[in-house]
């Protein structure tokens, strides 16, 4: 772990290997532009963007109002999920967390699922109370698990799964007693929804999202001395409580904010950065950027996936994620994470 604070990582090799993801992440989304129940060829799509005229109007319509604003936000809740993994994981020193460990995913859904068991629209008032669902979660994380935060991650951990289990046997209470009619939706929203979506609401998380990582990468040296160990990170000057507190508040906004466009969706924040740090190693200066593309990456291409196996009738993308991230979850209780304890 000493070599992870000495290995040297020049600005060029981050900024090339994130332009190299990148260009990943373009060829992903514009395969994923072309698939999906209605033939579009790619000749339509160029001459689309390059704006020709001769596009007819309901591939336009397809193109741009359909898929272009889900697989938009597949990219950023993608995005946001690994980031937070990746956080998360070294916060809590603890291989097999992700954005769901502590019981803000279980928050957002028990708001969701209480705005549909009232009847309210997804236009505003579901993801608004889903929101707030988080925000309720992160006021009893910090309520009831503070005197951990500056100590091993074992209180959080479990404050966590208290709150979490909650806030399940909550949800599955408004799932039993709900009516048929709103019984789907609320299924479908828990396994994730990717298909409520629209530029507006785009435009409400990717700000969010963009600022977020901002802040989180420029807390990628506290990230490597707390992977290392928080008695080290004492020893070399770092507030271990105030960076702890800061960083599980920011990543838990974001999800929050994510989780009520998006629905539940499972193992993202798991897998992938793990993918990213078999790959490239454990420095957050390097990792933050490529897992939180890889996330994108990986959604996208989950989703895909979701809306063409089935094709006409599509799967929740949660099922998607699940089937894809099970096997590797197991790996990883099999081998207790120990290979990712060391840089």
């Amino acid at each position: 772990m000493d070599a992870l604070l000495k290995r040297p990582l020049s600005p060029t090799r981050v900024l090339l290997s994130s332009l190299g993801m990148g260009v990943v992440l373009l060829l992903v989304f514009g395969a994923s532009m072309l698939l999906g129940t209605a033939d579009i060829t790619l000749g339509q799509v160029l001459a689309l963007v390059a704006g020709d005229g001769d596009v007819p109007e309901h591939v336009k319509l397809i193109l741009l109002e359909v898929r272009l604003p889900r697989i938009a936000l597949a990219a950023l809740v993608g995005y946001a999920l690994a980031l937070g993994g990746v956080v998360f994981q070294a916060v809590l020193r603890n291989p097999l967390a992700d954005p769901f460990i502590l019981g803000v995913s279980s928050g957002a859904a028990f708001g969701a699922i209480l705005g549909i068991a009232l009847g309210f629209g997804f236009e505003f008032a579901v993801p608004t109370l889903s929101f707030a669902g988080a925000l309720l979660t992160i006021f009893l994380l910090l309520a009831l698990g503070a005197r951990g935060i500056g100590t091993e991650s074992s209180t959080i951990l479990l404050t966590g799964v208290i709150i979490n289990a909650f806030f399940t046997a909550t949800i599955m209470f408004f799932v039993a007693v709900a009516a048929d009619a709103k019984l789907h939706s609320m299924l479908f929203w828990l396994y994730g929804d990717l298909s409520q979506t629209n530029y507006g609401r785009l435009s409400m998380i990717a700000p969010v999202t963009l600022l977020a990582s901002l802040v989180l990468y420029g807390f990628s040296r506290h990230l490597n001395l707390l992977t290392v160990g928080e008695d080290t990170a004492r020893r070399l000057g770092m507030d271990v409580v105030r960076v702890k507190l800061v960083l599980l508040v920011i990543v838990s906004l974001m999800i929050g904010s994510v989780i009520a466009f998006s629905g539940l969706i499972g193992f993202v924040g798991l897998v992938v950065p793990h993918l990213a740090r078999m790959a490239f190693g454990s420095d957050h200066r390097l990792l933050i950027p490529l897992a939180a593309m890889g996330g994108a990456i990986f959604l996208v291409a989950a989703d895909t996936l979701a809306r063409t196996l089935v094709a006409p009738s599509e799967l929740p993308v949660g099922v998607i994620s699940a089937f894809l991230g099970a096997p590797f979850f197991i790996y990883l209780l099999r081998t207790k994470g120990s290979q990712w304890n060391r840089s």
